[in-house]
């Protein structure tokens, strides 16, 4: 699959708030997202840790990819994330920010154009980005019967 083609993603629930998600049109594995106590039973990563992952995975690759595009040969990259949830002035737990930490494998001093390649490797983080420059989501809800319920598209109940 090529980076222009549509991502697929499809989940189907699998018991109180976990999701079986399944990444369509790959040979990859399910993975089961779940929602912490009290709501799931914390049986895998809930849709805001996969976000975060997302970013600092992104950031990460990025980085390896500048450092390689300038013909370095970098020791493996470590990523961390942390974001602090905050209520919004609705009172809805929203992640408002976060700070991603890499760590290179080797001093600063063994990398070819490490002061360009720094300057520029977070406009190749496709996630990132997108999540910067907002991403516009809208939302379909189809009864069982296929019927359309809710169009967000429109802005408006069905």
């Amino acid at each position: 699959m090529s980076i222009d083609q549509p991502i697929r993603i499809s989940l189907e629930q699998d018991g109180d708030y976990a999701f079986r998600i399944s990444f369509d049109d790959t040979a990859l594995a399910p993975l089961l997202g779940d929602e912490p106590a009290p709501l799931g039973h914390d049986q895998g990563p809930n849709p805001s840790r996969l976000l975060l992952a997302a970013v600092a995975n992104c950031m990460a690759a990025s980085l390896l990819f500048a450092l390689r595009k300038f013909r370095n040969a970098p020791g493996p990259l470590k990523a961390s994330i942390r974001a602090q949830p905050e209520r919004n002035a609705a009172g809805r737990w929203r992640l408002t920010g976060a700070q991603v930490e890499l760590q290179l494998a080797d001093p600063a001093a063994d990398y070819q154009q490490l002061p360009r390649i720094l300057e520029q490797f977070e406009e190749f983080c496709v996630v990132t980005q997108s999540v910067r420059a907002g991403i516009d989501v809208q939302v379909v809800v189809k009864d069982g019967s296929g019927a359309l319920v809710h169009d967000g598209r429109a802005g408006a109940d069905a």
